[in-house]
């Protein structure tokens, strides 16, 4: 693992049947859907996160690091975990899997140039910006469908279009901040967003080691990016992946 630029890649535990939340019999549905949204995402990071020693490579120009090369490398990972068989998608799922899948492409292709760029080291094509940049292209294409996000804490929000709406920060301060709740454990519920009727899923995500060269300790030292460090340690809560299917 790559010095602070694996800090996108959490210990996430997506819980099957593991569900809080006020949600009916059938929904397992958008159960389905919203775990496989989050493990092809986290997929992705996954993989941009194993990249970064040759996307900040200062002495090589062209990387061969295109989107199709992303987008497969990510399928690999994202059918290892087989949250939901692919042929089990009904029409909608098909439409967010494609997506999902054309969104990453994208932001990867349209980042060649800034990856290619000889004699420049860190390049901030990290895990957290990839995310988000993906999941922006994602709601462009299906956003009257479903829409995803990665916040956090507000303490812990570095981007502010990161930063958790009421909803998720009522789950993160009521419920996964809590001693009680089971690490790992998601959140969902039906309620209105938008003036529309809507299933929401938040995933908690804690920091692994990795996390620490730049989530770390000391409390307020910059790290390679120039954010300081919040102080967290292994195992902390350091954000959540949420996830939005309308009605």
């Amino acid at each position: 693992m790559h010095r602070g630029l694996r800090c996108g890649v959490f210990l996430a535990g997506v819980v099957v049947c593991a569900f809080a939340g006020a949600v009916a019999a059938d929904d397992s549905n958008d159960i389905a859907t919203g775990e496989r949204l989050a493990a092809f995402l986290r997929a992705g990071r996954t993989v941009i996160s194993g990249h970064q020693k040759l996307i900040n490579d200062a002495s090589i120009g062209d990387k061969h690091l295109t989107g199709q090369r992303v987008a497969d490398e990510t399928l690999e990972i994202f059918d290892k975990g087989k949250p939901a068989p692919e042929d089990s998608f009904d029409a909608d799922d098909k439409k967010l899997f494609d997506a999902q899948v054309a969104a990453l492409r994208e932001v990867v292709d349209e980042h060649q140039k800034m990856i290619d760029v000889e004699g420049v080291g860190f390049k901030g094509f990290i895990p957290a910006t990839f995310a988000r940049l993906v999941n922006e292209r994602f709601g462009e294409k299906v956003g009257d469908q479903a829409k995803m996000k990665v916040t956090a804490p507000k303490e812990l929000v570095r981007n502010r279009k990161a930063l958790p709406d009421q909803w998720e920060q009522q789950v993160i301060e009521q419920k996964f901040k809590s001693a009680d709740w089971p690490k790992g454990k998601p959140f969902v519920e039906e309620v209105s967003m938008n003036g529309r009727p809507a299933f929401r899923m938040l995933i908690p995500e804690y920091y692994s080691a990795s996390c620490l060269s730049c989530h770390g300790t000391p409390k307020g030292e910059m790290d390679i990016s120039g954010y300081p460090k919040e102080g967290g340690a292994e195992g902390d809560l350091g954000g959540a992946m949420s996830i939005t299917l309308f009605k």
